[in-house]
């Protein structure tokens, strides 16, 4: 018999996997647009390793790798019912990104602005931020998908 607090858990649990996968699909598909690509250069120029990648890759080609690798992460966290193991891993992988992605609140001079001697989060800052929970929810599905594969 299943309580309340279960069913709770169930739902959430499943909102975070197939809201965190659609986050990454949608996102990846973006990042093949000129629009996304522009947006992106304040995050690529000010990161030491996205920085380096956009000299050799070039910032359109920087973007479609970001992008691919996100349609495909995005992918494997949804197919948990298929394929538990793959989505554990694909989990992993969306939480090491999410882990790249906040170091740009270190990186980006742009996510901050003053807030008169205190220093605030800028819209850009703030999106950023917001990445913690998708990093909160890729490590909930990772250990759920390995529960699963076991």
């Amino acid at each position: 018999m299943h309580t309340g607090h279960t069913d709770l858990g169930s739902v959430g649990l499943s909102i975070a996997r197939y809201g965190l996968a659609t986050v990454f699909v949608w996102v990846g598909g973006l990042k093949f647009s000129d629009y996304e690509v522009q947006n992106a250069e304040p995050l690529v120029k000010g990161s030491p390793l996205t920085s380096i990648l956009r000299k050799r890759l070039g910032a359109r080609r920087l973007g479609q790798l970001v992008g691919s690798s996100q349609v495909v992460l995005g992918a494997l966290v949804a197919a948990k019912p298929v394929a538990p193991r793959a989505s554990a891993l694909g989990s992993l992988g969306a939480a090491g990104m999410m882990v790249g992605t906040l170091s740009f609140l270190v990186t980006t001079p742009e996510a901050w602005h003053d807030g008169h001697g205190f220093p605030q989060l800028s819209v850009l800052g703030e999106a950023l931020l917001k990445d913690s929970v998708l990093l909160g929810a890729a490590l909930l599905t990772a250990a759920d998908s390995w529960s699963a594969a076991a």
